[in-house]
């Protein structure tokens, strides 16, 4: 049987990027996706590729009815709601904070922060007579540490870190888990915009930043997500897992993890009075 047979799911801003990465993960794995996004085009054309799996719902985060139909949607047409990803998301406001007006941290956080707060909200509202479910958010490794990201996108990742934490505090007590990942650089559209969309020059930027030699890709994010959605995950709850390739970890080794451990060891002996 298919990891997510019978299943139904929906994910936000899930026609491009990770959010399509994870779309066609969970229908090549059985699952059934509302594809809840603003980019109509690049949804319906999902739509005609993947079939009868999935489903197109125009939706704004911004807007909490929107929400409701998507969630409703998924209810009707597939009997339940097993899985919700909050992926939606922008770069959203940049430069000094100094700089930065009211309207557009307000523009930002809309959608980064309380469209995540309402994509929990209204998940749990349906998840709760099941007595099951699982929401998967999307953090960033600017949730876990400073100087990661523009700051209303590290302040608003931080807070899905911690809402992830509060929320699966009170989801467990009706079998609902809620958890989140946290990518670091992957190639996206959204990353590209940031080089006039040119996805081999961001691709090698996140490479060479990476300890592990190459970029993140949309699938390896899906891959985690999909995870934490799966019965192999039925014992987590309020986790944030971080996909970065070690970087928030340390990133490249000192060298005591080196060849030139050691030299230090002998550097030491010497120092203690060994040979």
């Amino acid at each position: 049987m298919a990891r997510f047979s019978g299943k139904g799911f929906v994910v936000t801003g899930g026609a491009s990027g990770i959010g399509e990465a994870t779309t066609r993960s969970l229908v090549a794995q059985g699952g059934k996706v509302v594809i809840a996004d603003v980019q109509e085009d690049l949804a319906v054309a999902l739509v005609d590729e993947l079939g009868d799996s999935v489903i197109f719902q125009k939706m704004d985060v911004t807007n909490e009815q929107e929400i409701v139909a998507a969630i409703d949607l998924a209810v009707a047409e597939f009997g339940q709601l097993d899985g919700m990803v909050n992926n939606a998301g922008i770069i959203g406001v940049i430069g000094s904070i100094m700089d930065t007006s009211a309207e557009d941290y307000d523009f930002t956080m809309s959608i980064l922060s309380r469209g995540v707060f309402l994509g929990i909200k209204h998940a749990g509202r349906a998840m709760k007579p099941n007595g099951a479910g699982a929401i998967v958010s999307l953090a960033s490794t600017a949730g876990v540490k400073g100087a990661e990201g523009p700051h209303v996108y590290t302040m608003a990742k931080h807070g899905v870190v911690g809402l992830t934490k509060s929320a699966a505090s009170e989801f467990s007590a009706f079998g609902v888990r809620v958890n989140a990942v946290a990518p670091g650089g992957t190639v996206t559209p959204m990353t590209s915009a940031l080089t006039d969309n040119n996805a081999e020059l961001i691709a090698a930027g996140i490479a060479a930043a990476s300890p592990l030699g190459f970029a993140c890709l949309p699938q390896d994010i899906a891959n985690g997500i999909l995870f934490l959605l799966s019965e192999e995950a039925r014992y987590i709850t309020g986790h944030t897992l971080v996909i970065d390739a070690g970087l928030t970890s340390g990133g490249i080794a000192p060298p005591f993890y080196s060849q030139d451990a050691e030299v230090m060891l002998h550097a030491g002996q010497r120092r203690d009075g060994a040979d």
